[in-house]
This record gives structure tokens, C-alpha cells and sequence, in this order.
């Protein structure tokens, strides 16, 4: 028995002290390149926490100059004195002055947001378009200082992916590294923007790179706290909205209110996001069939934002006043109506448009005004067992929110970062399940994978439907010298029969044929001009296909669970 004992603690040594040296191996080899890792992304944190900065003082600084008004936390109030002529002319000049920017920086005359983050997450090694996206940030700029009726976080999110698109071309970081260091620059800039650490941290991984691997985790923290450093050295450890009254809850008796907001939330997130597709939709019908110039576009969206903010100033910006004024009950039932109504319009003038901006603080605002609205018949209706109506504000400005973001988790603890108040987590988390549970039946999980979806970009539905487009059939085909080659007979037969697919094409567009016609291969060519015939350049054979593809998503899933 003693024998037994003392091999067995021999063994466990021995097992221990290999394990000591392995572990010293790993951190001696892998050690200083992940140390080199996180400076890098500590450095990515700074830069793009201090673009964000930069971005938030633009603003403000362009917003004083042209409307006259130093106090811009009351600017729609102070907008209400202004002669009506001058709420028209700025936002028409700021739309001219996009629609310019754009025409001459863009490809397309469309401003980079979200959505061209994430689909360079999935697509594109975590790279994104830096003309474009420089463009496109000095766009937003005006479009938010001059009147347009969206949030800063679009552009200061591209912007930072930016960023993390030059540095990683500069030490050629491969398709992991890039989209790490494309999570760490957007967790900066959001919580740069909102001084919200662990939002910012996880809106990177929930809704950029849509996983929570662990070896992301470590130094999207690290930026993440960088950009909010930066932010508290500039404005303190204050919260973005100042909530004076002390919120209550009776827990049982309340919580199916706050489910019920929650599926009035889904439905106001729908309704916003559905109002402004349409609305684009429009524009570029009339625009098409007026012959409008694609410059000229901005303006003319400038220009009917000016008409309201005529008789409603309060659709200027990014709307924190009535914001705030919502979250603390200083509206009435009527005004959070149409002011919810006249918000949801503007937004979609301004999206319509192609002014810039993001969605996110427009869905604050408008959760904010449902919340309040709903919490002022609810409280009216059963007084006795109503907490305050600024709780039902609180729970709807994330609800809302987190329908349009698709990101119930980060948005979430934004609402709790930006407003300080952590006692109310249990309705709040009600309402946003809710809303994101009815909203994602409704669209395609979020307003960013709704848009890349209207694009032709298949990334809501998971890696299985965006993986085939990123293969090139090119890559995978068997040429007519291969040995294991198609028959060359055969495959002008198959020709002739139409079924064929051109060399620069994808796997996205074989594997349907297979799986209409049962083939085993396709023939792949090269289409010449009009007066020359096809040139056979090899096939594309099923079985080939189906491994590139297992390979493909085999990467894809080491890397989420790594």
C-alpha cells in the first residue's frame, strides 16, 4: 500500500513538473508576441479613443458656431429663438457640403457605418475602406453639426475601424489578428463615445465579431478601457444622462408591464427600422426617375429636415436634450407621441438622404419617448401598483435600442454606463429581451444585418451562408491539364446546356447548380467579348467544393471557440 502511495506521488510530481516546463515553454515562445499583441492593441485603444474624442468636439464645436449657442445640452431650446429662415439654410448647406464630399470620395455616394464593419469582420479580414471611410466620417461630422437627425456612434465606429485597417495592413496581421484588432478599435471608439467600459467591450464581440472567443476577449478589454480613460480625462467620471429622481419597482406585481413595453418596443423598433428602408427606398426611385444628381440628394433631405425644425427643433442632432427630458418625466403624454412619431421620421429623411450618422442614439430617444408614453397610461391606469414613469422611459431606451442593435447583452449595460443606475437591471432586462426576441422574427436580426441583407450580403444567417462567397471558383476548379480532370466532351455538352460558371465567380454561385442538377462537376470558363466564344478553363467538381467549404467553416469555428 505505502509503495502504491509513494508511486503514485512520484508520478503526480513528475506529471507536475512536466507540466511547469510546458507552461514556461509556451510563455517563453508565445509569450512576448501575445505581449506585443495587446501593445498593439493598447495602442489601437488610445488612437481610436482619441478619433472619438476628436469626433465628439467637431461636433460641438461646429454645432456652437452655427446655430450661436454655447449651452449645447439645451440646443433644441435654444434653436427655437433662431429665425426660421436660418433652420432651413443649415442643414441644406450641410447636406450640399455631404452630398459634395461623398460624389467626389465614394464610389457609390453612401456614407460607411456598422454594417461595412461587420461585413469587413466577416469578409475582408477585418479591413474596411479607408477612402471611403475618411470621407464618410467629415460627412457624418456636418451632417450631426448642422442638423441631421442621427447618432454619432456610425461614423465613429468606422472611423476607428480605420484605424485598425492600417495598422493591420502594416504588419500584415492575417484574418484573426485583423478582426481582433478591428473588435479592440471599435470597443475604443464606443466607449470612448458613451464612457462605457463593459459595453463597449462586449458590443464588440456581440455585434462586430459576433463571437466571444477568449483570445479576443483579453485585449478588446485593454482598448476598451483605453478609450475610456481618454473620455474621463476630458469629461470626467460623469454618466451621459443625469437621472435626479430615484427609480422603484414592485417587482411581481409590475413585471408584466414591463413584458408588455417590451413587445411595444419590438414593434416601435420594427416600425423604425421598416420607415427607414422604405424611405431609402424612395429616394433612390425618385432620384432615379427625376434624374436627380447623386450630390445633389443631401441637400434636398437637409432641406425637409430645415422645414420641420422649423416647428420642431427638437429633431436637430442627436436629440440627448429630449433625451434626458424624456428620462426625467418632463414631457407629457402628447409631446412623447409625437415627438417618438416626428423622430422616426427625421431619421429616415436623414438615413434617406445619405447624410450619415448612426442609428443607435436616434433608437435611444425614440425608446426613451415609447417608454415614457407607456409608463404614463400604465402608472394612470393602476397607480397603486405603477413605479415612476421614468423607469418605464429607462426600460424602453433599451429596448428599443437593443432591437435595432440586435445586441441585447451590450445594450444592456450601455443603458446602465450611460444613465448610472443599476437598481433597475430586472425590468430593464425584461423589456429588452422582449423586444429582441419579437423584433428578430421581424427583420433580419438587427438594423446593420438588414441592411448588408438588402446588399446581396448574406451574414445574418451565420458563417454556412457568407463562407461560399468569400471561395473563388477560380481557387478550387481542377484545370484541363489536371490528371483527375472532367472530360472535355462532357463539359462542352454541359455548355451547351447552359450549365456552366464563369472563372471570376464564387462558390456561392456553383453550389446551387449541384444541388438542382446532381452533377458531379461544372464546367468553369471565361467569357471573352461578345464576337469571341467561351474559353474552357477547367471544372469545378462537387466533391472539391464540399471541402473547401469544410474547411472553411472548420476555421471558422476554431477560431469562435478558441
Amino acid at each position: 500500500m505505502a509503495k502504491s502511495v509513494g508511486s503514485f506521488l512520484r508520478e503526480s510530481a513528475r506529471e507536475a513538473a512536466e507540466t511547469c516546463r510546458g507552461g514556461w515553454r509556451v510563455l517563453v515562445d508565445k509569450g512576448p508576441s501575445q505581449f506585443q499583441f495587446w501593445l498593439i492593441a493598447l495602442g489601437i485603444g488610445i488612437g481610436a479613443g482619441f478619433a472619438a474624442l476628436a469626433f465628439r468636439k467637431a461636433i460641438r464645436f461646429l454645432q456652437s458656431t452655427l446655430y450661436g449657442t454655447k449651452d449645447l445640452s439645451h440646443l433644441h431650446s435654444f434653436a427655437d429663438t433662431l429665425p426660421w429662415f436660418w433652420l432651413l439654410v443649415i442643414p441644406t448647406v450641410g447636406g450640399l457640403a455631404v452630398g459634395l464630399i461623398l460624389h467626389h470620395f465614394t464610389p457609390d455616394g453612401r456614407v460607411r457605418s456598422v454594417a461595412d464593419i461587420i461585413q469587413g469582420a466577416a469578409l475582408y479580414e477585418g479591413r474596411v475602406e479607408r477612402k471611403a471611410g475618411i470621407a464618410s466620417a467629415l460627412a457624418s461630422l456636418i451632417t450631426l453639426s448642422s442638423g441631421g437627425s442621427t447618432g454619432r456612434e456610425g461614423p465613429v465606429v468606422h472611423m476607428a475601424g480605420v484605424i485598425a485597417s492600417w495598422v493591420s495592413d502594416r504588419i500584415k496581421a492575417n484574418g484573426i489578428t485583423g478582426r481582433d484588432l478591428l473588435g479592440c478599435a471599435v470597443a475604443a471608439a464606443v466607449s470612448a463615445s458613451f464612457n462605457a467600459p463593459i459595453a463597449g467591450a462586449l458590443f464588440a464581440l456581440e455585434v462586430v465579431l459576433r463571437h466571444f472567443a477568449v483570445h479576443a476577449f483579453a485585449p478588446i478589454v485593454i482598448a476598451s478601457v483605453a478609450g475610456t480613460v481618454i473620455n474621463r480625462l476630458e469629461f470626467g467620471d460623469v454618466t451621459e444622462f443625469s437621472l435626479p429622481t430615484a427609480t422603484a419597482l414592485q417587482f411581481y406585481q409590475e413585471l408584466p408591464a414591463f413584458l408588455m413595453l417590451g413587445g411595444l418596443c419590438g414593434l416601435v423598433a420594427v416600425a423604425l427600422m421598416w420607415t427607414i428602408f422604405w424611405s431609402e427606398d424612395m429616394a433612390s426611385h425618385l432620384q432615379q426617375d427625376l434624374n436627380i444628381p447623386r450630390w445633389l440628394r443631401p441637400a434636398i433631405s437637409g432641406a425637409l429636415l430645415g422645414g420641420i425644425a422649423i416647428f420642431f427643433p427638437h429633431i436637430i442632432g442627436v436629440g440627448y436634450e429630449t433625451t434626458s427630458a424624456a428620462l426625467t418625466g418632463q414631457l407629457v403624454l402628447h409631446e412623447a407621441v409625437v415627438f417618438a412619431v416626428l423622430k422616426v421620421i427625421a431619421v429616415s429623411i436623414t438615413m434617406a438622404g445619405r447624410m450619415g450618422g448612426g442609428v443607435f442614439s436616434p433608437a435611444l430617444m425614440v425608446g426613451a419617448l415609447t417608454g415614457l408614453a407607456f409608463g404614463l397610461i400604465a402608472t394612470a391606469i393602476f397607480p397603486n401598483v405603477s413605479g415612476t414613469t421614468t423607469l418605464y422611459a429607462l426600460a424602453g431606451l433599451g429596448a428599443v435600442a437593443a432591437a435595432v442593435l440586435g445586441a441585447p447583452i451590450s445594450t444592456t449595460l450601455i443603458v446602465f454606463e450611460m444613465t448610472g443606475d443599476w437598481q433597475t437591471g430586472l425590468a430593464v432586462m425584461v423589456a429588452v429581451s422582449v423586444s429582441t426576441a419579437l423584433s428578430s422574427r421581424l427583420v433580419d436580426q438587427s438594423f446593420f444585418l438588414s441592411q448588408l441583407e438588402r446588399r446581396g450580403v448574406h451574414i445574418a444567417a451565420g458563417p454556412q451562408a457568407y463562407l461560399l462567397s468569400m471561395c473563388s471558383v477560380a481557387g478550387v476548379m481542377r484545370s484541363k491539364d489536371d490528371p483527375k480532370a472532367a472530360p472535355e466532351e462532357r463539359c462542352w455538352e454541359m455548355m451547351s446546356e447552359g450549365s456552366y460558371v464563369d472563372g471570376s465567380s464564387t462558390l456561392e454561385s456553383v453550389m446551387p447548380m449541384f444541388e438542382a442538377t446532381g452533377a458531379a462537376f461544372v464546367p468553369v470558363i471565361s467569357l471573352g467579348r461578345e464576337d469571341e466564344p467561351p474559353e474552357l478553363l477547367g471544372a469545378v467538381f462537387h466533391v472539391d467544393a464540399l471541402r473547401t467549404f469544410n474547411k472553411a467553416l472548420a476555421a471558422t469555428a476554431a477560431e469562435e471557440h478558441s
